[in-house]
């Protein structure tokens, strides 16, 4: 099967099957063999019965997948990931405002140019400002946490991927927004970007609006790249804080101590070392020093008896397994 076409939606029912129609015909006009996979993520609408419908037509072509209640986007291409057989996974969102008329170009980037994962970037957006100024400092910021210098936005819909990084990657959580991250994690480093046409919303209204939309990928981020980096090895992180406060705790008490002990040997009247706040402040740092330590060393003693602590991804092997 040439390609795959994964589609989370939430209450769509109205672009659906428009949606299809698009897809079919720009499919059929290029000749590719392709499954069209609806995730379902909790609608209330008449969503699921539309697909329903175009399964019945499409046996073949379309498939469902029914979330029971509202999970999110990640889970929802996590899911469809699993199911999809194409060798270039394509990824939408389903209220038109990604053209299917961008697949056959991202088609051939992936098959033809040798790239591993292509992100769509929309230069010209139909957004209200509120959205897009936020976006443009989200994108800014991911861009210099992640590495991916060439991509300017993450979070587009529109991707497409060679099979095996949508079967050696997990979106969990909300990470939708950084699978290309991921997919760099994983040790795909061939990440393209398409300028690809943005439409105006036909229906309804969006349903990622709001504030902590922006919040919660800042803290995503966060999250990623703090389990990218030190994941394996916590105590890398906690033990090199522990330490340096630690030591910059006992220094302190140190000379606090030394200072009393050269006004006694001088006569010179001094106050007790408990009277002081520096030598409450010492103390502090020596003990959180001491448990930001052991926090790491927990940490690598949960990591080293994790399930996944020798997860690699091999690309090939041989000779191997016989």
């Amino acid at each position: 099967m040439d390609i795959s076409v994964v589609i989370p939606l939430f209450n769509e029912d109205e672009s659906i099957p428009e949606l299809y129609a698009w897809i079919e015909r720009v499919m059929k006009a290029n000749n590719f063999s392709f499954e069209v996979i609806f995730i379902n993520d909790g609608s209330t609408d008449r969503s699921w019965e539309i697909i329903s419908e175009l399964h019945q037509k499409q046996p073949d072509v379309v498939k469902g997948i029914k979330f029971r209640r509202n999970y999110g986007k990640s889970p929802a291409l996590y899911c469809g990931f699993a199911e999809a057989q194409g060798d270039v996974v394509i990824t939408m969102d389903a209220d038109l405002q990604d053209s299917p008329d961008e697949i056959p170009g991202l088609y051939h980037m992936i098959v033809d140019d040798g790239y591993d994962l292509v992100s769509g970037y929309k230069q010209k957006r139909y957004d209200p400002i509120s959205k897009t100024i936020p976006t443009k400092l989200f994108n800014a910021t991911a861009r210099k946490v992640s590495g991916i210098k060439n991509l300017h936005d993450f979070n587009c819909g529109l991707k497409a991927y060679r099979k095996a990084v949508v079967k050696n990657i997990e979106v969990y959580g909300e990470m939708h927004r950084y699978v290309p991250y991921l997919a760099k994690q994983a040790g795909f480093s061939k990440i393209g970007e398409k300028v690809v046409q943005h439409q105006a919303r036909k229906y309804g209204q969006s349903k990622f609006m709001g504030l902590n939309r922006f919040v919660n990928g800042y803290l995503d981020l966060l999250t990623l790249w703090f389990l990218s980096t030190f994941g394996k090895k916590p105590m890398h992180v906690f033990g090199f804080l522990g330490t340096i406060m630690f030591f910059i705790g006992f220094v302190a008490a140190f000379v606090i101590g030394a200072d009393k002990l050269w006004c006694l040997a001088h006569d010179i009247p001094q106050r007790l070392v408990t009277d002081s706040p520096y030598f409450y402040i010492a103390l502090t740092m020596m003990m959180i020093g001491t448990q930001l330590f052991l926090t790491g060393f927990i940490g690598d003693l949960i990591s080293r008896s994790s399930a996944g602590r020798n997860d690699y991804q091999i690309e090939e092997e041989l000779g191997c397994g016989k």
